[in-house]
């Protein structure tokens, strides 16, 4: 689009399917290729991504080509299939419904890229849940407890 200028930089969040610890370590590597794929096939910048057992993290900058909607269900279609063509598990794998996505500004790409690779170390102190939880706080989203992620306990 001619004279078309964006700079919006979101951080996706989205879970395996039941919050099971489905994302094995060792083929961590090769769904965050697929998926930088994915990003940038969609003519979308990928700044990272990282994928813990049971949950994705993925700053990207979306420009005006594509609505951010359209861009994670690709994200979650394309990798799901990736990994049930890989068979990766015995079950079928697949992603739960929805996602969080959060916006920052240009100075805030850093430390969210620090946050996104820091994940493990992360996770060692805070569950998924009270990650997710404190993101919609953060950001101040009104949201229903009864639409949000299915949650295993902690």
């Amino acid at each position: 689009m001619a004279n078309t200028y964006t700079q919006i930089y979101i951080q996706i969040v989205f879970a395996v399917k039941g919050r099971q610890n489905l994302i094995a370590k060792e083929n961590r590597e090769e769904l965050h290729k697929f998926i930088t794929g994915i990003v940038s096939n969609r003519g979308q910048k990928l700044f990272a991504v990282f994928a813990m057992p049971d949950h994705v993290h993925i700053l990207v900058s979306i420009g005006p080509t594509i609505a951010l909607s359209d861009l994670v269900r690709d994200i979650k279609a394309g990798s799901s299939k990736f990994i049930n063509d890989k068979k990766w598990m015995t079950e079928k794998f697949s992603w739960q419904e929805g996602y969080g996505a959060f916006s920052y500004s240009k100075s805030g790409v850093d430390s969210v890229v620090k946050y996104i690779l820091n994940q493990e170390e992360h996770h060692k102190n805070k569950s998924f849940k009270n990650e997710y939880l404190d993101f919609l706080e953060k950001f101040e989203i009104e949201y229903d407890s009864k639409y949000l992620f299915n949650w295993i306990e902690d």
